[in-house]
């Protein structure tokens, strides 16, 4: 590469070394933010180090001490000479703007370093076939030159009065009550109960402003469903279905899935896989990732370590101002499958299970339980009773109830057809306090 071509900055690295020799006040400034390294001038590096050197030793590093410190070790060459020196120093007039030469000097350093990571790329390609190993190469380059940034640029730290004076954006509702906007969910289930069907309804409720289960979204806002596993007709089916099912369109529905990508789909548990994404987020109100075991490939679903890359990537969203819902298995415990650390940043865990006196026959019918409600509560967090159902003119719609006064109706219902007390609670599989309570509600109701 032509020289004149190679990024760095000067008259920058002049001002830094000169700035830190008339005034050894600066170097806190600037100690955190660059290494000898960093300086494309080998003059400016060895007169970096050497000052670094000092001042870690709280030792004074003005003119006459580096002088004579380069004299004593016959570096005076490596560094230009005593006029280089000298002169560096009489051109700095203040070290006022260090810092900002100092975020110059960095970013023309990292601009050097990619450029390294491309030519070494661009040669490893010539001569090899392995091109998982490469791009495996370049990620662990490029997440190394990642780590280089300089964090006081991106990390903001608050005073509590500056704080609670900040003009917040309110977390409006994309799906009341229970998933606002930059909110982090989970619905799992065993298999078969019927996860993407409630996903894929949410999803289309929000991508319309439509209503699911009496949760309602006030306004049509922009979604895309990342499917992991579903055969592109059974997706095509099934969204045929809940379009007719809703009143309103969603133009802002927008479907990832696995049978239209040529080279499969992203690992979002990998970087490579987050940024292959990255594009198509932008302008996206809600993700929907169905389902982690498909979707999140590399991490060990055991593994607490595992699921760091995808709760990073998650809370990234939600600063961005996005909502992600993912979708994820129960164990055969009942429990969701893997490290429970999947919970910590999460708003909403809504667990989706059969009733115990469920038949197949019934289809997709389950109870929605909410094992995490940090932003909602009372009536809102009670669990739901659904159940798809087919009217007598052919339209299938969703029913819900809430499951106390589903249970209350099936026990009412019971004891008028002659049961006992006990037998209700064989029927049923609850405690004999609840069947009680229902009993002793019904007849106050003279219902019994």
């Amino acid at each position: 590469m032509d020289i004149n071509q190679i990024p760095y900055a000067s008259e920058a690295e002049q001002a830094i070394i000169g700035g830190l020799l008339i005034d050894n006040q600066a170097w806190p400034t600037i100690a955190d933010k660059l290494q000898s390294k960093d300086f494309y001038d080998e003059r400016h590096q060895w007169l970096f180090e050497r000052i670094s050197t000092l001042a870690q030793n709280d030792k004074v590093f003005d003119l006459l001490t580096i002088l004579d410190d380069i004299k004593s070790c016959d570096q005076l060459l490596v560094v230009g000479g005593e006029a280089y020196v000298l002169s560096v120093a009489k051109n700095t007039p203040t070290a006022a703007n260090i810092s900002a030469y100092a975020d110059v000097v960095k970013t023309k350093a990292q601009q050097r370093q990619l450029i390294e990571i491309g030519q070494s790329l661009v040669e490893n390609a010539i001569v090899s076939n392995d091109v998982t190993k490469m791009l495996q190469q370049v990620n662990s380059q490029l997440l190394s030159l990642e780590k280089t940034l300089d964090i006081s640029r991106y990390l903001t730290v608050v005073g509590i009065a500056d704080f609670l004076q900040a003009e917040l954006p309110q977390r409006d509702a994309l799906l009341a009550p229970w998933l606002p906007r930059q909110g982090l969910a989970m619905i799992y289930a065993k298999r078969g109960v019927g996860k993407t069907h409630i996903a894929l309804n949410i999803a289309y409720a929000v991508a319309s402003g439509g209503v699911f289960l009496g949760w309602e979204a006030p306004k049509a806002k922009n979604v895309l469903y990342i499917d992991g596993e579903m055969p592109a007709v059974v997706m095509q089916e099934r969204l045929a279905d809940i379009v007719k099912q809703h009143e309103n369109e969603a133009a802002s529905f927008n479907l990832l899935t696995p049978d239209m990508q040529g080279k499969g789909m992203p690992d979002l548990s990998t970087l490579e896989g987050q940024r292959l994404l990255a594009p198509y987020v932008e302008d996206v109100d809600l993700i929907v990732i169905d389902n982690i075991s498909t979707l999140c490939r590399t991490s060990k679903e055991n593994e607490a370590e595992g699921w760091v890359s995808m709760q990073e990537w998650a809370l990234k969203m939600r600063s961005q101002g996005r909502s992600v819902l993912f979708v994820h298995h129960a164990a055969k415990n009942g429990n969701q499958r893997g490290t429970s650390k999947r919970e910590d940043v999460l708003d909403t865990v809504m667990m989706l299970k059969h009733a115990n006196d469920y038949d197949p026959s019934e289809g997709a019918a389950f109870e929605v339980h909410f094992e995490k409600s940090r932003s909602f509560y009372g009536d809102d967090a009670q669990p739901l009773q659904a159940k798809l159902v087919t009217t007598s003119s052919g339209q299938q719609t969703w029913q819900s109830s809430t499951l106390d006064k589903s249970t209350y109706e099936k026990v009412v219902e019971l004891s008028l057809d002659g049961l006992a007390p006990r037998e209700i609670v064989e029927e049923l599989d609850i405690n004999k306090s609840t069947v009680s309570r229902h009993l002793k509600r019904a007849k106050d109701e003279g219902l019994i």
